[in-house]
Protein backbone atom coordinates (compact mmCIF):
# COMPACT_ATOMS: atom_id res chain seq x y z
CA UNK A 1 0.00 0.00 0.00
CA UNK A 2 1.68 3.69 -1.20
CA UNK A 3 1.74 5.63 1.87
CA UNK A 4 1.34 9.46 1.42
CA UNK A 5 1.96 12.15 3.91
CA UNK A 6 -0.09 15.62 3.20
CA UNK A 7 1.76 18.61 5.13
CA UNK A 8 -0.37 21.65 5.08
CA UNK A 9 -1.02 24.46 7.83
CA UNK A 10 -4.50 24.52 7.94
CA UNK A 11 -7.29 21.75 7.46
CA UNK A 12 -11.18 22.18 7.95
CA UNK A 13 -13.18 22.18 9.76
CA UNK A 14 -10.06 22.84 12.85
CA UNK A 15 -8.79 25.62 11.46
CA UNK A 16 -9.35 27.93 8.44
CA UNK A 17 -8.37 30.77 6.37
CA UNK A 18 -9.22 30.05 2.92
CA UNK A 19 -10.33 27.25 0.46
CA UNK A 20 -6.33 25.88 1.59
CA UNK A 21 -8.35 24.11 4.23
CA UNK A 22 -11.13 22.89 2.52
CA UNK A 23 -8.86 21.05 -0.03
CA UNK A 24 -6.80 19.24 2.95
CA UNK A 25 -9.65 18.01 4.60
CA UNK A 26 -11.37 16.44 1.37
CA UNK A 27 -8.41 15.41 -0.91
CA UNK A 28 -6.63 13.00 1.57
CA UNK A 29 -9.99 11.42 2.41
CA UNK A 30 -10.32 10.81 -1.21
CA UNK A 31 -6.75 9.19 -1.64
CA UNK A 32 -7.79 6.77 1.08
CA UNK A 33 -11.51 5.68 -0.39
CA UNK A 34 -8.53 4.51 -3.53
CA UNK A 35 -6.71 2.23 -1.11
CA UNK A 36 -3.73 4.54 -0.41
CA UNK A 37 -2.70 4.64 2.71
CA UNK A 38 -2.51 8.56 3.74
CA UNK A 39 -1.47 10.28 6.83
CA UNK A 40 -1.68 14.12 7.66
CA UNK A 41 0.94 16.51 9.32
CA UNK A 42 -0.45 20.04 10.80
CA UNK A 43 1.23 22.26 12.91
CA UNK A 44 -0.33 22.36 17.09
CA UNK A 45 -2.61 25.30 16.64
CA UNK A 46 -4.69 25.37 19.75
CA UNK A 47 -8.02 24.61 17.45
CA UNK A 48 -5.98 21.16 16.29
CA UNK A 49 -5.16 19.96 19.41
CA UNK A 50 -8.48 20.07 20.65
CA UNK A 51 -10.37 19.16 17.29
CA UNK A 52 -7.91 15.83 16.79
CA UNK A 53 -9.79 12.46 18.77
CA UNK A 54 -7.49 10.26 20.43
CA UNK A 55 -4.14 12.31 20.81
CA UNK A 56 -1.16 10.58 21.46
CA UNK A 57 2.39 10.59 22.07
CA UNK A 58 4.98 9.24 19.45
CA UNK A 59 8.06 11.17 20.45
CA UNK A 60 9.64 13.90 22.45
CA UNK A 61 12.69 16.46 21.31
CA UNK A 62 14.03 19.71 21.36
CA UNK A 63 15.11 22.64 21.73
CA UNK A 64 14.69 23.32 17.86
CA UNK A 65 13.45 26.80 15.86
CA UNK A 66 13.13 28.73 19.42
CA UNK A 67 11.19 25.88 20.82
CA UNK A 68 12.57 24.26 23.91
CA UNK A 69 10.15 21.28 23.83
CA UNK A 70 8.60 19.46 20.93
CA UNK A 71 5.81 16.43 20.76
CA UNK A 72 5.00 15.34 17.92
CA UNK A 73 1.73 13.32 18.76
CA UNK A 74 -0.82 11.13 16.53
CA UNK A 75 -4.34 11.18 16.47
CA UNK A 76 -7.67 11.38 14.26
CA UNK A 77 -9.44 13.71 12.33
CA UNK A 78 -13.08 14.17 13.75
CA UNK A 79 -14.80 14.07 10.63
CA UNK A 80 -12.83 11.23 7.96
CA UNK A 81 -10.96 9.68 10.71
CA UNK A 82 -7.79 9.67 8.99
CA UNK A 83 -4.72 9.47 11.03
CA UNK A 84 -3.01 12.81 11.86
CA UNK A 85 0.11 13.73 13.09
CA UNK A 86 0.61 17.30 15.25
CA UNK A 87 3.80 19.20 16.02
CA UNK A 88 2.61 20.01 19.79
CA UNK A 89 5.10 23.31 20.08
CA UNK A 90 3.59 25.40 22.77
CA UNK A 91 6.10 28.20 22.16
CA UNK A 92 5.50 28.44 18.28
CA UNK A 93 1.45 27.67 18.31
CA UNK A 94 0.06 28.29 21.29
CA UNK A 95 -1.72 31.76 19.81
CA UNK A 96 -5.48 31.95 19.87
CA UNK A 97 -7.11 33.70 16.76
CA UNK A 98 -5.27 33.55 13.32
CA UNK A 99 -2.57 31.18 12.40
CA UNK A 100 -0.64 33.33 10.52
CA UNK A 101 -1.41 37.33 11.47
CA UNK A 102 -1.65 38.79 15.11
CA UNK A 103 -4.63 40.74 16.45
CA UNK A 104 -3.55 43.80 14.46
CA UNK A 105 -2.76 41.62 11.13
CA UNK A 106 0.60 41.96 11.16
CA UNK A 107 2.85 38.82 10.79
CA UNK A 108 3.78 36.47 13.50
CA UNK A 109 7.77 37.90 13.66
CA UNK A 110 8.66 34.22 13.79
CA UNK A 111 6.84 32.62 11.00
CA UNK A 112 9.48 31.44 9.54
CA UNK A 113 10.66 29.28 12.35
CA UNK A 114 7.01 27.97 12.69
CA UNK A 115 6.83 26.53 9.19
CA UNK A 116 10.07 25.56 9.07
CA UNK A 117 9.39 23.78 11.90
CA UNK A 118 6.70 22.07 9.59
CA UNK A 119 8.82 21.11 6.66
CA UNK A 120 12.02 20.34 9.00
CA UNK A 121 9.41 17.69 10.57
CA UNK A 122 7.90 16.30 7.40
CA UNK A 123 12.07 15.59 6.53
CA UNK A 124 12.84 13.75 9.62
CA UNK A 125 9.50 11.64 9.30
CA UNK A 126 10.81 10.83 5.85
CA UNK A 127 13.94 8.96 7.47
CA UNK A 128 11.85 7.04 10.07
CA UNK A 129 13.60 9.41 13.36
CA UNK A 130 9.97 10.80 14.10
CA UNK A 131 7.24 8.19 12.98
CA UNK A 132 8.52 4.76 14.29
CA UNK A 133 6.99 2.10 12.09
CA UNK A 134 5.53 4.51 9.17
CA UNK A 135 7.35 5.50 6.25
CA UNK A 136 6.00 7.86 3.44
CA UNK A 137 6.79 7.10 0.33
CA UNK A 138 5.54 10.39 -1.24
CA UNK A 139 5.45 13.90 1.21
CA UNK A 140 2.82 16.42 -0.53
CA UNK A 141 3.79 19.45 1.02
CA UNK A 142 1.04 22.87 0.33
CA UNK A 143 1.79 25.92 -0.37
CA UNK A 144 4.63 27.79 1.00
CA UNK A 145 3.94 27.12 4.85
CA UNK A 146 5.01 23.35 3.97
CA UNK A 147 7.62 25.15 1.45
CA UNK A 148 10.68 23.50 3.45
CA UNK A 149 9.94 20.01 3.14
CA UNK A 150 11.80 19.09 -0.34
CA UNK A 151 14.71 21.23 0.91
CA UNK A 152 15.35 19.73 3.96
CA UNK A 153 14.84 16.63 2.70
CA UNK A 154 17.51 17.38 -0.13
CA UNK A 155 19.69 18.05 2.89
CA UNK A 156 19.89 14.12 3.41
CA UNK A 157 21.28 12.89 -0.19
CA UNK A 158 20.35 8.86 1.63
CA UNK A 159 16.77 9.88 1.43
CA UNK A 160 14.76 9.02 -1.77
CA UNK A 161 11.49 10.12 -0.62
CA UNK A 162 9.82 11.73 -3.52
CA UNK A 163 7.89 15.26 -3.20
CA UNK A 164 5.24 16.98 -4.44
CA UNK A 165 4.46 20.67 -3.99
CA UNK A 166 1.10 22.21 -4.89
CA UNK A 167 0.77 26.04 -5.55
CA UNK A 168 -2.48 27.17 -3.81
CA UNK A 169 -1.84 30.51 -4.34
CA UNK A 170 1.82 31.63 -5.94
CA UNK A 171 0.69 35.40 -4.18
CA UNK A 172 1.41 34.13 -1.20
CA UNK A 173 5.08 33.43 -1.45
CA UNK A 174 6.33 33.06 1.94
CA UNK A 175 9.31 35.99 1.87
CA UNK A 176 11.51 36.40 4.43
CA UNK A 177 14.87 38.13 5.05
CA UNK A 178 18.10 36.58 4.19
CA UNK A 179 20.00 36.23 7.24
CA UNK A 180 17.25 34.45 8.26
CA UNK A 181 18.72 31.37 6.79
CA UNK A 182 21.34 30.82 10.03
CA UNK A 183 17.96 30.23 12.30
CA UNK A 184 16.63 27.74 9.59
CA UNK A 185 19.73 25.58 9.69
CA UNK A 186 20.25 25.55 5.42
CA UNK A 187 23.41 25.85 3.73
CA UNK A 188 24.62 29.22 2.51
CA UNK A 189 24.49 27.10 -0.51
CA UNK A 190 20.77 27.53 -0.81
CA UNK A 191 21.25 31.31 -1.23
CA UNK A 192 21.50 31.35 -4.81
CA UNK A 193 19.00 32.84 -7.69
CA UNK A 194 19.06 28.45 -8.30
CA UNK A 195 18.38 27.77 -4.41
CA UNK A 196 15.66 29.84 -2.61
CA UNK A 197 16.89 33.55 -2.64
CA UNK A 198 14.35 35.42 -4.35
CA UNK A 199 14.83 39.53 -5.18
CA UNK A 200 17.57 39.32 -1.89
CA UNK A 201 15.47 37.40 -0.04
CA UNK A 202 14.05 33.87 0.97
CA UNK A 203 10.82 32.66 -0.41
CA UNK A 204 9.81 29.29 1.05
CA UNK A 205 7.43 29.39 -2.33
CA UNK A 206 10.19 29.30 -4.48
CA UNK A 207 11.73 26.54 -2.31
CA UNK A 208 8.98 24.75 -2.86
CA UNK A 209 8.87 24.81 -6.74
CA UNK A 210 13.00 24.47 -7.20
CA UNK A 211 13.59 21.18 -4.59
CA UNK A 212 9.94 19.23 -5.18
CA UNK A 213 10.11 16.82 -7.69
CA UNK A 214 6.65 17.42 -9.21
CA UNK A 215 4.68 20.43 -8.68
CA UNK A 216 0.68 20.36 -9.00
CA UNK A 217 -1.22 23.68 -9.21
CA UNK A 218 -5.00 23.54 -8.30
CA UNK A 219 -6.12 24.21 -12.17
CA UNK A 220 -5.19 23.35 -15.73
CA UNK A 221 -5.36 27.52 -16.70
CA UNK A 222 -4.31 28.36 -13.66
CA UNK A 223 -0.80 26.13 -14.54
CA UNK A 224 -0.37 28.06 -17.36
CA UNK A 225 -1.26 31.96 -16.48
CA UNK A 226 1.66 31.21 -13.23
CA UNK A 227 4.50 30.74 -16.36
CA UNK A 228 3.69 34.13 -17.79
CA UNK A 229 5.29 37.68 -16.20
CA UNK A 230 1.12 39.10 -15.25
CA UNK A 231 0.40 35.75 -13.18
CA UNK A 232 3.86 34.36 -12.66
CA UNK A 233 4.35 36.88 -9.56
CA UNK A 234 7.79 36.91 -10.28
CA UNK A 235 8.88 33.75 -10.35
CA UNK A 236 6.98 32.95 -13.65
CA UNK A 237 11.06 32.14 -14.67
CA UNK A 238 11.34 29.35 -12.23
CA UNK A 239 8.00 27.82 -13.06
CA UNK A 240 8.70 28.02 -16.90
CA UNK A 241 12.34 26.27 -16.34
CA UNK A 242 9.99 23.41 -14.17
CA UNK A 243 7.49 22.95 -16.85
CA UNK A 244 8.11 19.70 -17.66
CA UNK A 245 7.50 18.65 -13.69
CA UNK A 246 4.15 21.25 -13.44
CA UNK A 247 0.62 20.23 -13.73
CA UNK A 248 -2.47 21.81 -13.30
CA UNK A 249 -5.06 19.62 -11.24
CA UNK A 250 -8.27 21.09 -10.46
CA UNK A 251 -9.37 20.97 -7.28
CA UNK A 252 -12.72 19.33 -6.38
CA UNK A 253 -15.69 19.72 -3.71
CA UNK A 254 -16.59 17.45 -1.02
CA UNK A 255 -20.32 17.41 -2.00
CA UNK A 256 -20.99 15.64 2.08
CA UNK A 257 -20.35 19.09 3.29
CA UNK A 258 -21.46 21.41 0.01
CA UNK A 259 -25.18 20.39 -1.13
CA UNK A 260 -28.47 21.86 -0.92
CA UNK A 261 -30.02 19.41 1.29
CA UNK A 262 -27.65 20.39 3.68
CA UNK A 263 -29.86 21.35 6.95
CA UNK A 264 -27.24 24.50 7.76
CA UNK A 265 -28.87 26.00 4.33
CA UNK A 266 -32.39 26.27 5.75
CA UNK A 267 -34.80 24.99 3.57
CA UNK A 268 -33.62 21.34 1.72
CA UNK A 269 -34.15 21.18 -2.26
CA UNK A 270 -32.36 19.10 -4.95
CA UNK A 271 -31.72 19.19 -8.68
CA UNK A 272 -35.55 17.60 -9.56
CA UNK A 273 -37.68 19.63 -6.86
CA UNK A 274 -35.79 22.88 -6.66
CA UNK A 275 -39.03 24.91 -5.01
CA UNK A 276 -36.78 24.93 -1.66
CA UNK A 277 -34.65 27.57 -3.22
CA UNK A 278 -37.19 30.01 -3.11
CA UNK A 279 -37.95 29.86 0.32
CA UNK A 280 -34.02 29.73 1.20
CA UNK A 281 -34.05 33.33 -0.40
CA UNK A 282 -36.72 34.81 1.36
CA UNK A 283 -35.16 33.46 4.47
CA UNK A 284 -31.92 35.05 3.63
CA UNK A 285 -33.57 38.81 2.95
CA UNK A 286 -35.16 38.12 6.13
CA UNK A 287 -32.21 37.26 8.15
CA UNK A 288 -30.45 40.15 6.26
CA UNK A 289 -33.03 42.87 6.21
CA UNK A 290 -33.58 43.20 2.88
CA UNK A 291 -36.94 43.76 1.31
CA UNK A 292 -38.48 40.91 -0.22
CA UNK A 293 -40.19 42.55 -3.04
CA UNK A 294 -37.12 42.77 -5.01
CA UNK A 295 -38.03 42.14 -8.90
CA UNK A 296 -34.21 41.77 -9.96
CA UNK A 297 -31.60 39.24 -8.77
CA UNK A 298 -29.80 38.44 -5.32
CA UNK A 299 -26.42 38.47 -5.72
CA UNK A 300 -23.52 37.01 -3.20
CA UNK A 301 -20.34 37.25 -2.15
CA UNK A 302 -18.86 35.14 0.21
CA UNK A 303 -14.83 36.34 0.14
CA UNK A 304 -12.15 38.33 1.12
CA UNK A 305 -12.49 41.42 0.42
CA UNK A 306 -9.32 42.74 -1.59
CA UNK A 307 -8.46 43.72 -5.12
CA UNK A 308 -7.38 40.41 -5.98
CA UNK A 309 -10.86 39.11 -5.71
CA UNK A 310 -12.25 42.20 -7.58
CA UNK A 311 -13.88 43.46 -4.74
CA UNK A 312 -12.81 47.32 -6.35
CA UNK A 313 -14.64 46.65 -9.15
CA UNK A 314 -17.86 45.25 -7.01
CA UNK A 315 -18.06 48.56 -4.61
CA UNK A 316 -18.02 50.61 -7.86
CA UNK A 317 -20.43 48.66 -9.55
CA UNK A 318 -23.07 49.64 -6.38
CA UNK A 319 -24.43 52.91 -8.09
CA UNK A 320 -25.13 50.78 -11.29
CA UNK A 321 -26.26 47.81 -8.82
CA UNK A 322 -29.09 50.17 -7.33
CA UNK A 323 -30.40 51.48 -10.52
CA UNK A 324 -30.87 48.08 -11.87
CA UNK A 325 -32.94 47.52 -8.64
CA UNK A 326 -30.95 43.96 -7.86
CA UNK A 327 -29.71 42.99 -4.25
CA UNK A 328 -26.23 42.23 -2.92
CA UNK A 329 -25.32 40.29 0.05
CA UNK A 330 -21.76 40.68 0.85
CA UNK A 331 -19.71 37.93 3.61
CA UNK A 332 -15.86 38.91 4.14
CA UNK A 333 -13.07 40.54 5.57
CA UNK A 334 -10.51 42.30 4.47
CA UNK A 335 -9.09 45.60 3.26
CA UNK A 336 -10.19 48.47 5.83
CA UNK A 337 -10.84 50.32 2.53
CA UNK A 338 -13.09 48.39 1.34
CA UNK A 339 -14.78 47.19 4.05
CA UNK A 340 -15.82 51.09 4.83
CA UNK A 341 -17.12 51.11 1.32
CA UNK A 342 -19.23 48.00 1.91
CA UNK A 343 -20.19 49.09 5.29
CA UNK A 344 -21.38 52.64 3.73
CA UNK A 345 -23.22 51.32 1.24
CA UNK A 346 -25.63 48.99 3.12
CA UNK A 347 -26.12 51.96 5.37
CA UNK A 348 -27.15 54.03 2.95
CA UNK A 349 -29.04 51.28 1.08
CA UNK A 350 -30.63 48.58 3.67
CA UNK A 351 -33.48 47.75 1.81
CA UNK A 352 -30.67 46.27 -1.27
CA UNK A 353 -27.84 46.00 0.75
CA UNK A 354 -26.39 43.99 3.67
CA UNK A 355 -22.79 43.20 4.44
CA UNK A 356 -21.55 41.17 7.23
CA UNK A 357 -17.63 41.52 8.12
CA UNK A 358 -16.19 38.71 9.10
CA UNK A 359 -16.51 34.73 8.63
CA UNK A 360 -19.11 32.61 9.51
CA UNK A 361 -19.54 29.01 7.98
CA UNK A 362 -23.64 28.55 8.65
CA UNK A 363 -23.66 32.03 7.30
CA UNK A 364 -21.86 31.43 4.09
CA UNK A 365 -24.05 27.95 3.00
CA UNK A 366 -27.44 30.18 3.90
CA UNK A 367 -25.51 32.65 1.25
CA UNK A 368 -24.94 29.74 -0.94
CA UNK A 369 -28.68 28.84 -0.73
CA UNK A 370 -30.99 31.88 -0.68
CA UNK A 371 -28.95 34.01 -3.62
CA UNK A 372 -29.45 33.81 -7.30
CA UNK A 373 -25.88 34.65 -8.52
CA UNK A 374 -22.99 34.10 -7.10
CA UNK A 375 -20.18 36.57 -7.62
CA UNK A 376 -16.55 36.04 -7.98
CA UNK A 377 -14.91 38.76 -10.23
CA UNK A 378 -11.40 38.09 -9.50
CA UNK A 379 -8.12 39.72 -11.25
CA UNK A 380 -6.29 36.41 -10.77
CA UNK A 381 -7.95 33.16 -9.16
CA UNK A 382 -5.98 29.70 -8.91
CA UNK A 383 -8.94 27.77 -8.77
CA UNK A 384 -11.99 29.10 -6.13
CA UNK A 385 -13.81 26.58 -4.98
CA UNK A 386 -16.82 28.93 -4.15
CA UNK A 387 -17.79 29.13 -7.84
CA UNK A 388 -18.11 25.05 -7.64
CA UNK A 389 -20.45 25.08 -4.42
CA UNK A 390 -22.21 27.66 -6.10
CA UNK A 391 -23.07 25.42 -9.11
CA UNK A 392 -24.49 22.58 -6.83
CA UNK A 393 -26.54 25.02 -4.87
CA UNK A 394 -28.14 26.47 -8.38
CA UNK A 395 -26.91 29.62 -7.81
CA UNK A 396 -25.21 30.53 -10.67
CA UNK A 397 -21.60 31.72 -10.76
CA UNK A 398 -20.84 35.35 -12.45
CA UNK A 399 -16.47 34.88 -12.74
CA UNK A 400 -13.81 36.25 -14.33
CA UNK A 401 -12.40 34.22 -17.20
CA UNK A 402 -9.17 33.32 -15.08
CA UNK A 403 -7.79 30.09 -13.24
CA UNK A 404 -10.22 27.42 -12.58
CA UNK A 405 -12.88 29.71 -12.65
CA UNK A 406 -12.54 29.78 -16.47
CA UNK A 407 -12.27 26.10 -16.21
CA UNK A 408 -15.47 25.44 -14.43
CA UNK A 409 -18.31 27.62 -15.25
CA UNK A 410 -19.63 28.19 -19.17
CA UNK A 411 -20.97 31.69 -20.28
CA UNK A 412 -24.73 31.72 -20.70
CA UNK A 413 -23.68 33.28 -24.42
CA UNK A 414 -26.43 32.98 -27.11
CA UNK A 415 -24.87 30.05 -28.36
CA UNK A 416 -23.98 27.93 -25.41
CA UNK A 417 -27.84 28.57 -24.13
CA UNK A 418 -28.82 26.96 -27.63
CA UNK A 419 -26.30 24.32 -27.29
CA UNK A 420 -27.31 23.74 -23.38
CA UNK A 421 -24.02 24.11 -22.25
CA UNK A 422 -24.57 27.39 -19.86
CA UNK A 423 -23.91 27.27 -16.46
CA UNK A 424 -23.42 30.64 -15.51
CA UNK A 425 -21.94 33.63 -16.65
CA UNK A 426 -18.09 34.63 -17.67
CA UNK A 427 -16.80 38.07 -18.62
CA UNK A 428 -13.22 38.47 -19.88
CA UNK A 429 -11.24 42.13 -18.98
CA UNK A 430 -11.10 43.03 -15.35
CA UNK A 431 -12.80 46.48 -16.21
CA UNK A 432 -16.07 48.17 -15.06
CA UNK A 433 -17.65 48.12 -18.33
CA UNK A 434 -16.95 44.29 -18.87
CA UNK A 435 -18.13 43.63 -15.45
CA UNK A 436 -21.29 45.38 -15.28
CA UNK A 437 -22.20 43.90 -19.08
CA UNK A 438 -21.87 40.63 -17.36
CA UNK A 439 -24.28 41.77 -14.15
CA UNK A 440 -26.66 43.00 -17.22
CA UNK A 441 -26.78 39.74 -19.03
CA UNK A 442 -27.26 38.16 -16.04
CA UNK A 443 -30.33 39.99 -14.99
CA UNK A 444 -31.46 40.06 -18.53
CA UNK A 445 -31.71 35.89 -18.17
CA UNK A 446 -33.06 36.51 -14.59
CA UNK A 447 -36.17 37.88 -16.55
CA UNK A 448 -36.67 34.65 -18.52
CA UNK A 449 -37.84 32.21 -15.47
CA UNK A 450 -37.90 29.07 -18.19
CA UNK A 451 -34.36 29.44 -19.31
CA UNK A 452 -32.91 30.63 -16.25
CA UNK A 453 -34.40 26.76 -14.66
CA UNK A 454 -33.09 25.25 -17.44
CA UNK A 455 -29.61 27.00 -16.22
CA UNK A 456 -29.78 26.37 -12.70
CA UNK A 457 -30.69 22.72 -13.35
CA UNK A 458 -27.98 22.13 -15.18
CA UNK A 459 -25.11 24.04 -12.94
CA UNK A 460 -26.65 21.76 -10.64
CA UNK A 461 -26.09 18.33 -12.07
CA UNK A 462 -22.10 19.18 -12.78
CA UNK A 463 -19.89 16.68 -11.39
CA UNK A 464 -16.83 18.42 -9.45
CA UNK A 465 -16.31 15.75 -6.96
CA UNK A 466 -12.73 14.81 -6.05
CA UNK A 467 -13.35 11.42 -7.59
CA UNK A 468 -11.24 12.60 -11.01
CA UNK A 469 -8.64 14.97 -9.70
CA UNK A 470 -8.07 12.32 -7.04
CA UNK A 471 -7.30 9.45 -9.70
CA UNK A 472 -5.10 12.22 -11.21
CA UNK A 473 -2.76 12.36 -7.97
CA UNK A 474 -2.47 8.66 -7.69
CA UNK A 475 -1.23 8.36 -11.16
CA UNK A 476 1.23 11.50 -10.57
CA UNK A 477 2.32 9.78 -7.20
CA UNK A 478 2.84 6.38 -8.62
CA UNK A 479 4.57 8.18 -11.37
CA UNK A 480 7.75 8.94 -8.92
CA UNK A 481 8.51 5.18 -8.16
Amino acid sequence: MMRILHVAAEIYPLVKTGGLADIVASLPPALAKRGLDVRLLLPGFPAILEGLLGLAPVIRFGPAFGAAVITIRIGRMPDSGLHAYVIDAPFLYQREGNPYVDAKGHDWSDNHRRFALLGWVAAHMASGELSPGWLPDVIHAHDWHAGLVPVYIAQNPGLKTATVFTVHNLAFRGIFPMDYYVELGLPATELTPQGIEFRGKISFMKAGLVHSRKITTVSPAYAREIRTPEFGCGLDEVLRERGDDLTGILNGVDYAVWNPDDPVSGRSYNLNNIQGKKECKLALQSELGLSPHATGPLFAVVSRLTSQKGMDLLLAALPDFIKAGVQLAVLGTGDSALESGFRHAALTNPDSIAVHIGYDEAMSHRFMAGADVFLVPSRFEPCGLTQLYALRYGTLPLVRKVGGLGDTVIDASPENLKSEKATGFVFDLATLPAFLGCVRQACALYGDPTTWLQVQRRAMGQDFSWNDSAANYESLYRSLN
